[in-house]
């Protein structure tokens, strides 16, 4: 697996409105995965978004380890996974992020304004890439 930056090419991939499943950990370790949305920030760091009452969030909130697979929304055999760890939850009081990245996939603000919403900053520690974006040091069997 590689170290950041990643390549134009799987930066382009994470800045379209794929499809993405995200991955933490249980308290009992196991892990547990789960369809999201996200945003990539040219900053390198990937914004997501819970409902306050989500069992993900507990997760985080106790290890904040983290892996989120992207899957190109034409070709789910090419896909880049991204392995880091929430370096920032916040409350989005005005829903500023759920916005952000609600509108990336969908064009328009996100509908529930009721449930409070929490904001999470990951950071990439390493990355691996599968078929146009297979990581060159990725294993080739």
């Amino acid at each position: 697996m590689s170290k950041p930056p990643l390549p134009a090419e799987a930066v382009a991939l994470l800045r379209r409105p794929n499809p993405c499943v995200m991955a933490t950990l249980r308290a009992d370790g196991a892990p547990v995965s789960t369809p999201t949305w996200y945003v990539w920030d040219d900053d390198g760091h990937v914004l997501i978004s819970l409902d306050e009452g989500r069992v993900r969030l507990k997760h985080l909130r106790r290890d904040p380890r983290v892996t989120l697979t992207v899957l190109a929304g034409d070709d789910w055999y090419t896909h880049v996974t991204l392995i880091g760890r929430v370096t920032e939850l916040r409350e989005d009081e005005h829903l500023a992020d759920i916005d952000r990245i609600a509108r990336h996939y969908t064009g328009g603000p996100y509908p529930d304004r009721v449930r409070a919403r929490v904001s999470a900053r990951i950071e990439v520690d390493r990355w691996h890439g599968w078929g146009a974006l297979k990581d060159s040091d990725q294993a080739s069997t």
